[in-house]
């Protein structure tokens, strides 16, 4: 069953992932995915390092969890990232069919909200049947982002 302590535990397990990113000097996003209560993959963003602008925390952590299902179906998967996923993420799970995305942190500029999401009228970004559930450790999540770029600001 899935409770609101489950969803704050297993996004600061999202935000230790985030703040691997931080050490590699990366915008401190991270996420896990969650099958039957257990971690079955991990992401954090990999854009600096990777030389990729695909490398967001939610594309490493679909294709581990691909990999660990032996499959490209989700739906019985959750995603817990620390920020809202954007389009391209938001897309990407569309595909997978994930059954649950939970984020920490809006993302007013590029998160999929602001392009629609998928009521009973119309179909959006995610897949119709995929829930979403967004603020889960807000503030914990937010900060983290706010103290990077204010202290890449500083350093330029």
């Amino acid at each position: 069953m899935i409770t609101p302590e489950t969803d704050e535990r297993f996004m600061r397990m999202a935000i230790k992932e985030a703040l691997n990113a931080l050490d590699l000097d990366e915008v401190p996003i991270g996420c896990v995915i969650v099958c039957e209560n257990q971690i079955i993959a991990r992401g954090h963003n990999l854009v600096e390092k990777l030389h990729d602008f695909t490398a967001h925390a939610e594309m490493q952590a679909f294709t581990s969890a691909s990999e660990f299902l032996g499959g490209k179906s989700l739906h019985d998967c959750t995603l817990y990232v620390t920020l809202e996923p954007c389009v391209m993420c938001a897309g990407a799970s569309y595909n997978t069919r994930i059954g649950r995305i939970v984020f920490g942190a809006y993302d007013q500029k590029r998160g999929f909200s602001k392009f629609g999401n998928h009521s009973d009228n119309e179909q959006g970004i995610l897949h119709p049947k995929t829930e979403v559930k967004g603020g889960v450790l807000e503030t914990e999540c937010a900060q983290l982002l706010t103290n990077f770029f204010q202290n890449k600001r500083k350093s330029s």
